[in-house]
């Protein structure tokens, strides 16, 4: 499962639908998250990709703390 909180929104997609491995490349996922928003690659520029002890990714905005 991939968790992506963008915009405001949290949506669950399957690693299926967004065409994804756990083993690809952060900046792979970020192109394949951006080509399913529609949006471009930069709006992803400060966002990070968790990886879970389950196997599940997380795509969520980088934390700024301070």
């Amino acid at each position: 499962m991939v968790h992506i909180r963008y915009d405001g929104r949290s949506v669950d997609i399957t690693e299926e639908q967004l065409r994804v491995k756990a083993s690809m490349s952060d900046a792979e996922i970020k192109d394949r998250v951006a080509r399913y928003f529609d949006v471009g690659l930069k709006q992803l520029e400060f966002y990070v990709i968790d990886r879970t002890p389950k196997g599940d990714l997380v795509v969520r905005p980088e934390a700024v703390y301070g």
